[in-house]
Parts: C-alpha cells; structure tokens; sequence
C-alpha cells in the first residue's frame, strides 16, 4: 500500500511538472512572438552584387595571337560595379589548361598601378586577394591585361596553348573592413 501512495504521488508530481514546464513554454513562445511583433517598424533591405566583366566578352580570341619568347601583348577590357553598394573585387582565371599557363606572366593593371600579377596557373581565386581600391557603386574601370612570354623560356615551350577564363568575384564593402570574400 505504501508503494502505491509513493507511485501515485511521483506521478501526480511528473504531472503537474510537465504541465508547469508546458506553460512556462508557452509564455516565452508568445514572448518571443511578441517582441518580433512589437519591431515590424524596422525595415531591412538586404543589398546585392552584381560586376559586369567585359559584357562576358572574351579579351582574348582563339588564334589571334601567335605567342613567342620576348613577346607582350596587352589588352583593353572594363569592370562594372551594378550593385547596390561600394564592393572590394578581384580577378583571377579559372579553366587554365595548356602549356603556356606556367610560362606567360600576367599583370592585370589600372593605369600604371599593377592590380594583379604572375602566372596563370597562379592567379587563381583561391591565391588573389582583393584589389587594394575600392569600385564605387556603378563605376565603370577600364583595365589592362599584360601578356608577356618571357625571353628566358626559350624554344622548349614551342607549340605549346593556352585557354581561360577570367573572372571577377566582388563583397560589399559595408561591414567588412577585412576585405573577405565567401
């Protein structure tokens, strides 16, 4: 008899535990609720990126240059900024397949200041950080890319190819002093 009046109290205790427990969850739910509620004056707007890259024009076409030691070739291309905000960017290559792609140097340049520079194979988005400027909200740049075969490689990298892509990645300036790309 005396195990039946323990049983029956520890269960009437559980009981009114997980009643009191339930409440009290009820309470901070509509708390919660009610502070989201209490807020619905503020207003958020979440910004976007957007870079034009040269109208996703190629800089370079197929067989329009013959490269050979000593040789440099420079071309003309441009960077948008269509976001809703000042962005950091960088440019890299991805895709990189061919001979050429340890030999060429590469400098990517806005006016005289040299933005990126080194091998293809180097340049990619994992090893470029970003440019030390900043593009200003729908500022277009016009860039210069600077192929160069250097002297030294001599005629053991004959006949050898190359293809690319180049590309752009560009994060928001606001709230992020450290320049980090996701």
């Amino acid at each position: 008899m005396k195990d039946k009046g323990r049983t029956k109290k520890k269960l009437n205790a559980g009981i009114i535990s997980i009643v009191l427990l339930s409440v009290a969850l009820c309470l901070v739910t509509f708390a919660l609720g009610y502070q989201t509620v209490a807020v619905e004056g503020n207003r958020f707007q979440m910004g976007s990126i957007k870079i034009n890259l040269n109208d996703g024009k190629s800089i370079i076409n197929e067989h329009e240059y013959l490269f050979e030691p000593g040789m440099t070739v420079e071309k003309e291309f441009f960077i948008e900024n269509k976001s809703t905000w000042d962005v950091y960017y960088k440019l890299y290559f991805k895709n990189v397949e061919g001979g050429l792609a340890d030999v060429l140097n590469v400098d990517i340049l806005y006016g005289d200041k040299r933005l990126f520079s080194g091998t293809m194979r180097n340049l990619t988005r994992e090893n470029v950080g970003a440019a030390d400027d900043i593009l200003k909200l729908n500022e277009r740049r016009t860039l210069k890319v600077r192929f160069h075969y250097p002297e030294s490689a001599g005629n053991d990298t004959k006949n050898q190819l190359l293809s690319f892509d180049l590309c752009a990645d560009a994060v928001q300036t606001k709230n992020n002093p450290e320049r980090l790309f996701s």
